[in-house]
This record gives structure tokens, C-alpha cells and sequence, in this order.
């Protein structure tokens, strides 16, 4: 699962756009707002990575922010004791010290989850986890993304040291924590937590160069108590606990894309896609997606391609990045041999093995490896499929159970989010890239820095943004926030 880091770069261009739209926003701009802004939602929350748990990184709530008023919009950069490598969650209107406070929710390299005031920018508590300055400036980090608990007073983070804790929101008290690994220094928490019906669920991978041994797994932990409930392993799946990576014949099939857990919101189904090991379609799941029931019991569906074997021996990970729901029946699959792959739900069902016979295969935006999470929106009937990789962006549509391409750029992007009708792609050389999202015509471009796996969040008249690279080991870096200005 070796994933070289992404080069990191300042800078921004001014682009043409439509007649409203023409400047790049500059840092603390005071341009007055257009009268016609639409008055500034402030309702709405983003508590989990691409907003929910299926991971669809689609929002349907107003933003206020639109294609006419989105070169009014002030940045703000916030200065943070650690890099955040991954995206911010945001809870409207919550109690911090006794006050009331809209906030972003962010978790560094190195473990420390800190609390931003998404008005002002001021820092409003940190976390820090008792092992960071053993793993300060280490190559051992965390690119994990927090989430929210659904009562809103709590938030769940993970750090290097494999474990997963419970925050307060009000102070960021530690109401629990818990490891989910035996071996931190080789298996990695990088992909994001997700909170679910009284549960969290927690996935490790491994650390760049593949040094084993390590697992991929899925731990399921009692959101009340911090109880660790059940372990399914990708490898020695027949074992439903911690493993000793040691203890199991094979080491790696990495849980590591970056939605990792996937979740279907009407059945609570998991699923999740694996990097490079052994499969067998019995007890050695590499290479594979698995359907898993809510508790992680039992596998319901479960698909490999046909040429896993080369895939595990040219380090082409299918997981390298997560499953994709589309509706209908439908998952695409991408991977780090440049494709996406359409899966139909009903042919890999059952806990027999399923080896090839995808319904559908088209090349990644640049034909690419791809490692971020694709976003899916539901617009006026038609399903949309966003994707973005080191080369490219692009948009397809699902027409009769096939993907059409609609349009691409040779921007490359992170995992992109869809919200207010506006498509937002960071690429992670600079610059945060906004299109209409049915022509893929460019609305604007935001300056921000260079970073990896860093991606937006779009909610109440704000963007918030990290910037920073987890490989450059830095305990140091920026949040990005562009804010409308308030209408008098």
C-alpha cells in the first residue's frame, strides 16, 4: 500500500471565469459582499468526513456561498500546533466553556484534536494525547479525520499510538480511550472514524514501505463506555479479536482510503476495500471489497478482480481508495492501477468467493493510481460520480447502469466535495479549484498552500481548508478558512 507523498507548492493563478467572478480571493480581503447574497445559513453541521456516513461527500443544505458571490469571501489562516493532513468536521452552535460557539474540529499528525471558533479563528482547546513527544517529528502520524457524536457533546479522534478517544466538545475533556491495535508503530489509523447509531468504527492500515507485519481490520467500539465490541480482520478473518500481527502467516491488506468505512444509511452495512496481501475468498482478503453487517459478524458480499494476484505483486492496491455507493445496486472501486471498476451489489453477494466480473471498467480522471474518495450527488434524477487524482479531474454520470464521462480537466485534486451546487476540488500543489459541477466550467479559484490528502468542508458561509503534508513530519500548519461577509 506505499503511496509516495505529494509535492507540496505555493502559489495561485488568475483565472477567467464568469463575468461576476475574476479575482483569486486574497488573504483578509475586505471586498463588501454583492447585495443580491442570499441571507448566511448558520443550521447546519458536517460531522463526519464527506459529511455522512456513506461518505458521499454531497451536502443538499444551503450554503449561501454561490458562482456570484464567491470572490467576495475573506481567508482567514489559522495557525495550528500540528499539520493536519486530512479535513475538518464542524458542529453549529455547541457549548464551548459555557458559551455558545460555532466550531471546526480538527486532528493533527501527531494526535492533538483541536477546537477552532469557526467566526473568529481563535483556538478554544487542544488536545493533546500523552504520547506525543514520543512520536513528535516521527515518521508514525495519524491522517485520520474526527467525528461527531450525534447528541453533538461529543467528538471521537484517533492518534499514532492506535488509539481511539472521546472528547468533550465543551472542553475537550478525555472521556475514555482505547487502543485498537497491538502494534502502532506498523499499523496506522489514516482513514477517518465514522460514529453510527451508538458505535464508532475505527479501520488500520499500515505506513509507507509496507514494513510488516500488520493487518488491516475493522474495530468496532461502544461510543458510551469505549468498549472495543468486535474485530474483523482482513487476514486470519476467522479470528475476532486484536490480533498480535505477528500471530497471523500473512501481514499487510491495508484498510487505509480515505473514506475508509463505508456505510450503507439504510441497512448499516460496512463496507470497505483492502490493499495488497494474500486472498484466498476464505480467511485472506487482500485485494478485496467486503460487505460486512453492522456488528462485523458475518461477510455479506465480497468481490476481488481477476488478476489480484498481480495486483498484490506490483503494489497496485484496489484499496487505495475506499468503496463508492451509488445508488441502484451500484459500487465503483477505484485503485492504483488506474481504473475504476462498477460493481454490481446483487453478483457479489454472499460470503462465497466472487473473483472478477465487473459490470464496468473506465480509467481514473488521469488514468492514474487514485487515492481519494470520489463524491456522489443526486441531482434532479441523475446520479453524478466526481473524482479527482494527481493528473486529473473528472465527472461522469450513471445512465442504464453505466458510467458516461461528462467532462475533465487536467487539474489534479483530492477528494472533492459537492455543496450549495458548487463543486469544490483542492489541488494539493495549491489552490482550492471551484466548478459548476454539470459543465465543469470554473467559477473561481481560492490561494492556499500545497499539501497531501487535505480536503475541503462547505457549510454556513464558510470553507475550511488544512493545508500540510503528514510526510514532511512537521508539528506545525495552517486552516484555511474563507468566510462571506455578513450582509448589513
Amino acid at each position: 500500500m506505499t503511496c509516495a507523498a505529494v509535492p507540496c507548492g505555493m502559489g495561485y493563478r488568475v483565472l477567467a471565469g464568469i463575468a461576476l467572478v475574476l479575482s483569486v480571493i486574497a488573504c483578509d480581503s475586505t471586498r463588501a459582499a454583492p447585495e443580491t447574497n442570499p441571507p448566511l445559513p448558520s443550521s447546519h453541521d458536517w460531522p463526519t468526513f464527506n459529511r455522512d456516513i456513506s461518505r458521499s461527500g454531497a451536502s443538499p443544505d444551503p450554503t449561501g456561498i454561490t458562482a456570484a458571490n464567491i470572490a467576495s469571501m475573506r481567508r482567514q489562516q489559522v495557525r495550528l500546533d500540528g499539520t493536519v493532513d486530512s479535513s475538518a468536521i464542524y458542529l453549529h452552535d455547541v457549548n464551548v466553556h459555557g458559551a455558545s460557539h460555532n466550531v471546526f474540529f480538527v486532528t493533527t499528525t501527531y494526535g492533538k484534536t483541536i477546537a477552532v471558533d469557526a467566526d473568529q479563528g481563535a483556538i478554544l482547546w487542544t488536545f493533546t494525547p500523552s504520547s506525543y513527544d514520543s512520536v513528535a517529528g516521527s515518521a508514525q502520524v495519524t491522517t485520520s479525520t474526527p467525528a461527531a457524536d450525534d447528541d453533538r457533546r461529543a467528538i471521537y479522534a484517533a492518534s499514532p499510538d492506535g488509539h481511539v478517544q472521546k472528547l468533550a466538545v465543551s472542553d475537550g475533556r478525555v472521556e475514555w480511550s482505547t487502543a485498537i491495535t497491538r502494534l502502532p508503530e506498523h499499523e496506522k489509523i489514516a482513514s477517518p472514524l465514522t460514529f453510527t447509531k451508538g458505535k464508532i468504527i475505527a479501520v488500520t492500515g499500515g505506513y509507507i514501505g509496507d514494513a510488516p507485519p500488520y493487518q488491516g481490520h475493522v474495530a468496532i467500539l461502544d461510543a458510551a463506555s469505549g468498549r472495543l465490541e468486535r474485530v474483523w480482520n482482513s487476514l486470519c478473518s476467522d479470528r475476532a479479536d486484536i490480533l498480535n500481527p505477528r500471530d497471523c502467516p500473512e501481514s499487510d491488506s491495508a484498510i487505509w482510503g480515505r473514506a475508509g468505512a463505508v456505510l450503507d444509511q439504510a441497512t448499516g452495512n460496512i463496507f470497505v476495500a483492502t490493499g495488497n496481501a494474500t486472498w484466498d475468498g476464505k480467511t485472506y482478503w487482500g485485494d478485496a471489497v467486503v460487505e460486512l453487517s453492522p456488528d462485523a459478524t458475518h461477510i455479506l458480499g465480497n468481490y476481488t478482480p481477476s488478476n489480484t494476484d498481480q495486483l498484490n505483486q506490483t503494489d497496485a492496491d484496489l484499496g487505495s481508495t475506499s468503496p463508492v455507493l451509488l445508488g441502484s445496486g451500484l459500487i465503483a472501486q477505484g485503485g492504483k492501477d488506474g481504473q475504476i471498476r462498477l460493481l454490481q451489489l446483487d453478483k457479489i453477494r454472499g460470503s462465497d468467493p466472487h473473483r472478477g466480473g465487473e459490470a464496468q471498467s473506465v480509467p481514473t480522471p488521469s488514468g492514474r493510481d487514485l487515492f481519494t474518495a470520489p463524491a456522489v450527488w443526486h441531482a434532479q434524477g441523475v446520479t453524478w460520480l466526481f473524482a479527482a487524482d494527481n493528473g486529473a479531474t473528472a465527472a461522469w454520470t450513471l445512465e442504464n447502469n453505466r458510467l458516461q464521462q461528462r467532462w475533465t480537466h487536467d487539474e489534479a485534486g483530492t477528494s472533492p466535495v459537492v455543496a450549495g451546487g458548487l463543486l469544490y476540488v483542492y489541488n494539493p500543489h495549491g489552490g482550492l479549484r471551484v466548478y459548476e459541477p454539470e459543465t465543469g466550467r470554473l467559477a473561481a479559484t481560492l490561494e492556499c498552500g500545497g499539501g497531501h490528502w487535505n480536503s475541503p468542508i462547505v457549510v454556513d458561509g464558510r470553507i475550511a481548508l488544512p493545508e500540510g503534508n503528514s510526510n514532511s513530519h512537521r508539528t506545525s500548519g495552517v486552516l484555511n478558512i474563507w468566510r462571506l461577509e455578513k450582509q448589513p
